[in-house]
């Protein structure tokens, strides 16, 4: 699945997290969580999305790249 790393930052500038208040919510490396705002990663497995977006309290699919109108 891509994730849609644009919704992915601005949740977590909307929630006043930094990457490594991130970092640590999700358990993810900082690194990647940059990339997968940035979009560099391409292919996200369906436990790092959980791990964001319970991290954002948000839900899964609000993180999700619908693939047909993203460029």
């Amino acid at each position: 699945m891509k994730p849609n790393g644009r919704m992915i930052r601005g949740v977590r500038y909307g929630r006043k997290l930094s990457l490594r208040e991130l970092e640590a919510k999700s358990g993810l490396n900082r690194g990647y969580l940059s990339r997968l705002e940035r979009e560099l990663v391409r292919d996200v497995g369906s436990e790092q999305v959980r791990r964001v977006a319970e991290a954002l309290r948000v839900s899964d699919g609000l993180l999700i790249a619908d693939e047909e109108t993203t460029p």
